[in-house]
């Protein structure tokens, strides 16, 4: 339980909300006296002040208690072949592949798509490769 409260992710969520909570409290305390002055927009932000105070705490909280979401290992979907796109249910043949026993698929009187979805393969492959090899986020 220690390490969620010491994390570096936690310390910098408490230095915000040591900075920010003061800050809704004074911007509070300044709101009412313009609004005891005759302001009666104000009156608005006193109450917003708080609330948003209490958001503040309110997300504070489940970022603390937030569990970092594991990388998704490169392995499960398995190699990506020659006109496979990567989704995240596993690669998906691309449109305009050769049917059974070397007959045209369905779309292989489409060059133009043919030559896009080619295009769109190897754009598909480079994500999949940086998604396997970069640093996954860890907020």
């Amino acid at each position: 339980m220690q390490g969620i409260w010491r994390s570096r992710r936690a310390v910098s969520l408490h230095v915000a909300l040591a900075i920010f909570i003061p800050a809704c409290v004074a911007l509070t305390w300044w709101q009412v006296a313009r609004a005891v002055g005759g302001n009666t927009l104000s009156w608005v932000y006193t109450f917003e002040w708080p609330i948003f105070g209490g958001y503040a705490t309110y997300m504070w909280w489940k970022l603390v208690h937030d569990e970092p979401v594991a990388a998704p290992s490169s392995s499960a979907a398995g190699p990506l072949s020659d006109g496979a796109l990567p989704t995240p249910h596993g690669p998906v043949a691309a449109r305009g592949t050769i049917g059974p026993a070397g007959s045209p698929g369905p779309d292989a009187d489409q060059d133009a798509d043919n030559a896009a979805d080619d295009e769109l393969a190897a754009y598909n492959r480079y994500l999949a490769d940086l998604n396997a090899s970069g640093r996954q986020k860890r907020w």
